[in-house]
């Protein structure tokens, strides 16, 4: 796995210098402003500390790791969080699902399956660029739906590491064509979370919070949730394909070079570590009965890649992208710190008021601008937590439907603008194909247009369903 740092390599002492201050000036004029009374003193700080430490992500101006713990650190030495409350986060439970998604990803790619998955892959779709990415987003998409967006992409992407690798597109070099490709993959499986209640855990949360907020009176099932939701992720599917083609579009219009043979047959390695790779996916399933945390099945899964002999732990941790991984610590830390100021909540107080008495449109487009900006700084999950007891009442008192407002949420804050967003877009990072100034050139507007793309397909889908009114 490359080092992300290499992305740094030719800044200057100069622009290093002169991106630090700039971020650093922000934050000391942010803290300078006036403090609004409905805003907490530890809120208006972390606000400070938060445009600082976005502003180091979004400059690189040092390695995106050092900033991930100086926003630790940054949150204890401005009295925002207490040192445990500050550093808990980087080994909370999701943080800890990533790490090892992520090895699951090395074992993959160790024992030959990812070679496999890309030659089956390649012989059903083509070297066409063109065909190759459009399959691969709907294919990204819909799984996703069903199996963690997080496991999707894993699978994909270092399925086609050794791809670009034996084509001499080495990471860190600025090629467009892995770069196209590893935007896509994050992009369109973040895209199909919301589609069914296995999708995420956004989404059963979004129904609890609105059963909660009408005493138990709505109740949306398993398949009404799909009725809903699932046909929508089809256009969001192909609407990501497409802004990723005219806004990226490689110049390549084949993968030449590839040295992909025929795998032949299954090795016991393989077979063994597809066996166990299996298990963890029933073992997921079956959560709700088990009352397992997500995190139990993988890690146990990893007892069965390494105890066998099938790959080496210290091989695997060897391999691993461990900045990658500190930064989505450092995104949770931050999200945590949001909720427990009161930043978020200030946030949500004073903007979404704006929408009121705004047409339809503008509102659901407004509100799901509000979830995507939130689930960027945050996890989903939380964006949810925080935005919905917020918005059900504001939509019963504009006389909206609280169903179609409950929906919104798990979908628009499937679509995020930061690298630190989600675990798709951290995982296909710690590939080192792109920076973060790649990835939010192509995030931002991709997620202005689906909200625009979701917004309209609810207002003209859900009432021809009967859905809302």
């Amino acid at each position: 796995m490359a080092e992300i740092e290499s992305q740094n390599q030719n800044a200057t002492p100069r622009s290093i210098i002169i991106k630090a201050t700039i971020a650093l000036v922000l934050g000391i004029l942010v803290i300078m402003l006036p403090r609004p009374d409905n805003l907490t003193p530890e809120g208006h700080r972390l606000l400070a500390l938060l445009t600082t430490v976005v502003l180091l992500w979004v400059f690189e101006a040092v390695p995106i790791g050092v900033t991930a713990l100086l926003a630790g650190a940054g949150l204890i030495l401005l009295k925002i969080q207490t040192a445990q409350s500050a550093w808990a986060p980087f080994a909370s439970p999701a943080v800890m699902f990533v790490l090892m998604i992520i090895m699951f990803g090395v074992v993959l790619n160790e024992v030959g399956l990812a070679n496999r998955m890309m030659f089956y892959l390649l012989k059903f779709a083509g070297t066409r660029v063109k065909r190759l990415s459009l399959i691969l987003a709907v294919g990204c998409t819909i799984t996703s739906t069903i199996f963690h967006d997080a496991t999707i992409t894993v699978i994909m992407v270092f399925a086609f590491v050794p791809v670009f690798m034996s084509m001499g597109l080495k990471p860190g070099m600025g090629h467009r064509l892995p770069t196209f490709f590893f935007l896509l993959i994050p992009l369109s499986a973040s895209a199909g979370g919301f589609g069914t209640l296995l999708g995420g855990g956004r989404n059963p949360l979004a129904l609890e919070i609105l059963s909660k907020f009408s005493d138990g009176a709505i109740k949306i099932g398993f398949l009404e949730y799909i009725l809903i939701q699932f046909p929508i992720c089809i256009l969001t599917a192909v609407a990501t394909w497409a802004i990723l083609w005219v806004l990226f579009r490689p110049k390549e219009k084949e993968l030449i070079g590839i040295q992909l043979s025929d795998p032949g047959p299954m090795t016991g390695k393989e077979l063994g570590v597809l066996i166990v790779f299996s298990a963890t996916f029933v073992l997921w399933f079956m959560g709700d009965l088990t009352g397992w945390h997500y995190s139990i099945p993988a890690a146990i899964a990893l007892l069965g890649f390494c105890a066998p002999g099938w790959v080496s732990f210290r091989t695997i941790c060897d391999k691993f992208p461990w900045e990658s991984w500190i930064v989505f610590g450092a995104g949770v830390s931050l999200g945590v710190s949001m909720l427990d100021s009161g930043a978020g909540r200030y946030l949500a107080e004073t903007l979404l008021p704006l929408l009121d008495g705004r047409p339809t449109i503008v509102v659901y487009y407004g509100i799901g601008l509000f979830g995507s900006v939130l689930s960027s700084m945050m996890s989903n999950s939380a964006a949810v937590a925080l935005m919905l007891p917020i918005v059900l009442p504001m939509a019963d008192m504009m006389e909206m439907s609280p169903q179609a407002v409950a929906m919104l949420a798990p979908m628009t804050t499937s679509f995020i603008m930061l690298v630190i967003g989600c675990p798709p877009t951290i995982i296909a990072y710690s590939t080192g194909y792109f920076s973060q100034k790649d990835f939010i050139k192509i995030a931002i507007p991709w997620c202005l247009i689906l909200l625009l793309i979701c917004t309209v397909s609810v207002m003209i889908y859900w009432p021809l369903i009967g859905f809302v009114k």
